[in-house]
């Protein structure tokens, strides 16, 4: 009885942890769990996520596709991450 609950337990922790592992390509310190243009997962269907650095600072995008977004107003991305850094 007490092997299944250690492998039980086990089993969890192991769950627990592949919750907090980045997206592959994606920094474990990204303050962001999603896409700051889309909203979408970073490593879904969109392919591989794209890093853009603005005046110095790491803006990661679910896909090639939302770079023109990007584009178009970056300091209003570059806050979404610096907000977000600033609050953990």
């Amino acid at each position: 009885m007490k092997l299944i609950l250690g492998l039980l337990l086990f089993s969890a922790c192991l769950l627990h942890a592949a919750d907090l592992k980045a997206p592959e390509g994606i920094p474990a310190t990204y303050p962001l769990k999603t896409c700051a243009v889309s909203g979408e997962a970073f490593g879904g269907e969109m392919g591989k996520p794209v890093k853009i650095t603005h005046e110095g600072t790491d803006v990661y995008l679910c896909c090639k596709s939302c770079i023109k977004d990007f584009n178009a107003e970056p300091a209003k991305y570059v806050k979404m991450v610096k907000d977000a850094a600033a609050k953990k």
